[in-house]
């Protein structure tokens, strides 16, 4: 079963799986683009994930809206990040959560059974962040995300999330950090920090390594911690 819409001008892609059961869990995931939202749930089901609904949600204007704070651009071929991560999140709460929660009940006539929340690069960055800004989650999948974003470390460190997380994932290729640039260079030593940080908190958590490149099987990736999550308790 599959629904789009455009809530407020984002693409809202909200994929079932052909079950009787009625209750299921529910995990938001940011995509860069919509064929990405249903390459993941199509390699969830080749993994023979536990049931769930993908909410994938797209046409985000991705360097400000996944983006904590202001960050300056990496090279002279980007972008500056401009931090609209907070504004992203009231439009979620107000105007999108609630349009999906209402389709899920009456149009699919399922239940859920909680929310978790997953996203790959920056969209994995901002899974975390939003876990300080929101009550609803509990789990997070965040693969080969930007840790290397400036001060994210320094956030976690110093702030308290604001929903009760029971489990977070966490990924990374293994040639992500072998770049020249020095910034993109941290993402390894940041992203096993970062889920040392949670670990000692207590809560359930791993990091994988995969092979590659950060555009080496995002989808494959993203999947995999989608699954994990759902599986632990």
């Amino acid at each position: 079963m599959n629904i789009e819409d455009k809530i407020n001008n984002k693409h809202v892609n909200i994929q079932c799986p052909k079950t009787d059961i009625k209750e299921l869990p529910v995990v938001i995931l940011h995509a860069y683009n919509e064929e990405e939202g249903r390459a993941v749930f199509e390699k969830c089901e080749k993994l023979h994930c536990p049931h769930f609904i993908l909410v994938s949600i797209s046409n985000l204007d991705w360097n400000n809206e996944m983006t904590p704070w202001f960050a300056p651009k990496l090279n002279q071929h980007d972008e500056d990040c401009l931090g609209k991560a907070d504004k992203y999140i009231e439009e979620f709460m107000k105007e999108i959560l609630p349009q999906v929660k209402n389709y899920i009940e009456q149009d699919l006539e399922k239940s859920i059974a909680y929310y978790s929340i997953a996203g790959y690069s920056l969209g994995g960055l901002f899974a975390v962040y939003a876990t300080y800004k929101t009550e609803i989650f509990k789990k997070v999948a965040s693969a080969s995300s930007s840790f290397w974003f400036p001060n994210f470390v320094e956030f976690i460190k110093e702030n308290k999330m604001k929903s009760e997380i029971q489990t977070m994932y966490f990924s990374l290729g293994n040639k992500e950090s072998k770049v020249r640039n020095q910034v993109l260079a941290t993402v390894e030593e940041h992203t096993k920090e970062v889920e040392n940080i949670y670990h000692s908190q207590g809560i359930k958590t791993i990091y994988e390594e995969n092979e590659g490149n950060h555009f080496h099987e995002a989808d494959l990736r993203m999947a995999k911690g989608i699954k994990w999550i759902l599986e632990k308790e």
